[in-house]
């Protein structure tokens, strides 16, 4: 073939791979995913950030988790808006005493639902930043094994108030 009929036989297929489209209905349907730091199926509730007595101490994180999706996860990590670090603590017994310590990861499947509350399981917010105020609101991003990320408003509470 010349260059010239070659050109014309590639326009022609071309424009028939469209037509073949166009007479299939148009656009092929897409899966929706969902929106970017948000794990189809997480819900949660209830989420509060409580400010400790003495500015720069740590602050406390609860809230209510629940997962209805099909695909198990563990929940690892945690990340606090306005704060240095953070991290999940649950109480533990060690060396004959209950102490708080690091949470080790907690496994996901469909139906688990997990409440982070005062005298369990919980986030501490190492080294608030003091713009963090009550009536305000702070993002918690949960990391999940794989990496996907869940994140949501917490409401600030000043210490004293209801946990």
């Amino acid at each position: 073939m010349t260059g010239s009929r070659m050109k014309a036989f590639a326009l022609a297929l071309a424009g028939g791979s469209m037509m073949a489209l166009s007479a299939c209905g148009g656009e092929a349907d897409v899966a929706e995913a969902a929106p970017e730091g948000v794990i189809e199926g997480v819900t949660i509730e209830n989420a509060r950030m409580v400010l400790a007595p003495v500015e720069g101490n740590p602050a406390a994180i609860y809230f209510d988790f629940a997962y209805d999706g099909d695909r198990s996860f563990s929940l690892g990590r945690v990340e606090v808006e306005g704060a240095a670090s953070a991290m999940m603590h649950q109480y533990g017994e060690y060396d004959f005493k209950v102490q708080m310590m690091e949470a080790l990861p907690i496994p996901v499947t469909k139906g688990t639902k997990v409440e982070f509350k005062p005298g369990d399981l919980h986030v501490m917010a190492m080294e608030p930043s003091p713009d963090l105020k009550p009536g305000g609101t702070t993002k918690v991003t949960l990391t999940v094994s794989g990496g996907n990320k869940h994140i949501f408003d917490a409401e600030i509470r000043a210490a004293g108030e209801e946990r």
